[in-house]
């Protein structure tokens, strides 16, 4: 009795929940949304005042920024974005675009076409004819053999007897064929294909592998790389309004189907009980049968209410010295000139002082686009890694800010004069704003010792708690956030028929 007291002073006692999931990224808001398509009443919790986590905008002095990604992909047939909005029966308008990215390195601009052969050609007039046209075509061969199994085996990493015979049972020469694929890195197929000594090529591979799988080519495994280096050849979209479209579109979703999402409630402690779990937050406490957590590993763990599950998973969990941070810079000018694309990646000639950063990633507003910035001007977003992010939570910013700035105007971004706004992000304000650990962000990298079967699966303690999200396989970006989200939901429902 004295317990129930302690509750209702704290806040809401709510029993009526079948499932409350932690986050509203789009892993959290994917399993949210499948499971209460199939009936449950499904509670989404958010620490923060919008949805949408890494895949979010939020607002500054008449601007909308992104919090994180940038760009969409995922919508192509047998995507597991795709699947998740076909199954739950919506539709999002977003502009695809014709030239994906251009890489600005040593001095010329490279065209990252969509189309592969468009792509080709241009890799060769860069880097050379050698070794070009059978890197990419393999690559592309296998991201091919990635997407049309990614719902195919919802049941995997197995777990369970369950799992096992399910992926049995859809196992196919395609998904055997891409088993070697997990074996071998990015680094074999540069020396298979001569590619090894080709400098410039190998710094472009290892910048475009860092923006995806968060790791070089020495780490990265065949059959997530061929995804992260391919992602330009396949589509990509913009959203007008910001990122933000997507994760309302699906917390709508939630709320017309009889499911309830509450922003501004950071969990802090997840307690088992005799018929399912209590969650409390910072001014409420819940009740469910089951719990999704769609925050990091790292996060999760320290939210149970003893060490068990943090002893249980040690092996999965990655810390600071492995994982990754970003500096982020928000920027606001006139917009004088056009763009051939929206987004660009820069080799600089000098690492950034104080991080280290030897790149950088821009990501323009549209500009028909007039949401997100009033007319005749533009929003960008600048992102760059900080490595070992527990090491380098805040620093002067200015000094960074000041090198970006410059890196920009002497590409031609814009010019000093056409400022309105610009503001920066340390890791300590991503571990702020996110409410992520160290304040890494992109998931944990890939490393060749963890092959996809040994990546941390949906379930968390084998009886009603699951966990989603880029810190669980597959991994990184929109569409493994998603899939992770589909596969938790997937096995919750396997578990409990």
């Amino acid at each position: 009795m004295e317990n129930i007291k302690q509750l209702l002073r704290k806040g809401a006692l709510d029993l009526n929940f079948d499932t409350v999931v932690i986050g509203s990224g789009m892993a959290g808001l994917s399993a949210a949304s499948l499971l209460s398509k199939q009936g449950q009443k499904v509670l989404v919790l958010e620490a923060n005042y919008l949805p949408g986590g890494c895949s979010s905008s939020y607002y500054r002095q008449g601007y909308w920024f992104e919090s994180g990604a940038t760009t969409l992909v995922g919508l192509d047939d047998k995507m597991p974005l795709q699947y998740l909005l076909q199954q739950l029966g919506l539709e999002i308008i977003a502009n695809k675009l014709q030239l994906p990215m251009q890489v600005h390195l040593n001095g010329q601009t490279i065209n990252r076409y969509h189309n592969l052969e468009q792509w080709i050609n241009e890799a060769e007039r860069v880097f050379g004819i050698k070794g070009q046209r059978p890197f990419w075509e393999k690559a592309f061969e296998v991201s091919q053999l990635v997407w049309s199994n990614s719902i195919k085996q919802l049941a995997f990493p197995p777990s369970s007897l369950n799992d096992l015979l399910q992926s049995a049972r859809n196992v196919s020469l395609s998904q055997l064929k891409s088993l070697p694929y997990a074996f071998g890195t990015i680094e074999d197929w540069l020396n298979e294909y001569g590619l090894i000594g080709n400098q410039p090529f190998v710094q472009f591979i290892d910048a475009q592998l860092m923006i995806t799988a968060q790791n070089t080519h020495q780490e990265v495994n065949q059959l997530f790389g061929s995804a992260a280096l391919c992602y330009t050849n396949y589509g990509n979209y913009y959203l007008k309004g910001g990122m933000i479209e997507l994760p309302k579109l699906l917390v709508e979703y939630l709320l017309a189907n009889g499911s309830d999402y509450r922003s501004r409630q950071k969990v802090e402690l997840i307690t088992p009980e005799l018929n399912g779990y209590r969650v409390d937050t910072n001014s409420h406490s819940f009740t469910c049968k089951y719990v999704v957590s769609a925050i990091p590993l790292n996060n999760t763990v320290d939210l149970w209410c003893d060490n068990k599950l943090k002893t249980k998973h040690s092996s999965y969990i990655m810390e600071s010295p492995k994982l990754n941070s970003a500096f982020q810079m928000g920027i606001a000018f006139n917009r004088t000139k056009s763009f051939p694309c929206l987004h660009h990646q820069i080799h600089l000639r000098k690492p950034l002082p104080l991080i280290g950063s030897t790149s950088i990633f821009v990501s323009l507003s549209h500009p028909d686009d007039l949401e997100r910035a009033p007319l005749g001007a533009a929003v960008a977003s600048v992102s760059t890694h900080v490595p070992d992010p527990e090491k380098s939570l805040s620093f002067n910013k200015k000094t960074v800010e000041d090198a970006i700035m410059e890196v920009l105007m002497e590409h031609g971004f814009f010019k000093r004069e056409e400022l309105l706004y610009s503001f920066s992000a340390d890791p300590k304000a991503w571990q702020d704003w996110l409410h992520r650990k160290y304040g890494f962000v992109g998931g944990y990298p890939q490393y060749k010792t963890i092959k996809p079967w040994q990546m941390k699966d949906a379930r968390l303690d084998g009886k009603g708690a699951y966990i989603c999200g880029d810190s669980t396989y597959p991994g990184q970006g929109i569409p493994g956030a998603t899939l992770s989200g589909i596969i938790a939901a997937h096995k919750l429902l396997l578990d409990h028929k």
